[in-house]
């Protein structure tokens, strides 16, 4: 969990630029305008970095953390495979995106504390899985293991 707060840390710059540019390039003078498609435009670029650095073997939060993720076998993770644990993970947001479509609107305070749960639960459901790997990882075919490989330029023993 602490590799995945550094990444949002480490994401809010991704965002901002992908939305610079947006609003740059598309003349977008108010937030509202265009909202459906920047969203979308994000989520691309989201896409684009993670599947980029699983496919690699690691983002830059992973590397900091010693995190590698590899596929069930612990070969490198097909790009395939990246975009599919990419797609998959999204099921974090999902009170979010049924709040969001649900008829009569709900208030934010039940949204959070919907969304809040969810990850709970979530995070607690992969306590139940046989390696202990959230279930995204597992229907993907990937695992996160830990990187005992030596950094790059570090002194040998």
């Amino acid at each position: 969990m602490a590799a995945w707060l550094y990444e949002g840390m480490l994401l809010f710059g991704v965002v901002f630029i992908a939305a610079y540019l947006f609003g740059t390039l598309s003349q977008t003078r108010n937030a509202m305008d265009n909202r459906v498609v920047l969203q979308g435009f994000i989520f691309t670029v989201l896409g684009i970095y993670f599947v980029w650095f699983w496919h690699k073997g690691q983002t830059l939060a992973m590397k900091t953390w010693r995190i590698r993720i590899t596929d069930r076998d612990g070969r490198p993770v097909s790009q395939t495979r990246a975009t599919l644990r990419y797609l998959l993970s999204w099921i974090w947001f999902a009170p979010m995106v049924v709040a969001a479509f649900w008829p009569h609107g709900l208030p934010w305070a039940e949204v959070l504390v919907l969304q809040t749960g969810w990850i709970l639960v979530w995070a607690i459901l992969a306590r139940f899985h046989p390696t202990r790997q959230f279930w995204h990882d597992a229907w993907a075919g990937t695992r996160l293991v830990h990187d005992d490989r030596p950094a790059k330029g570090a002194p040998k023993a």
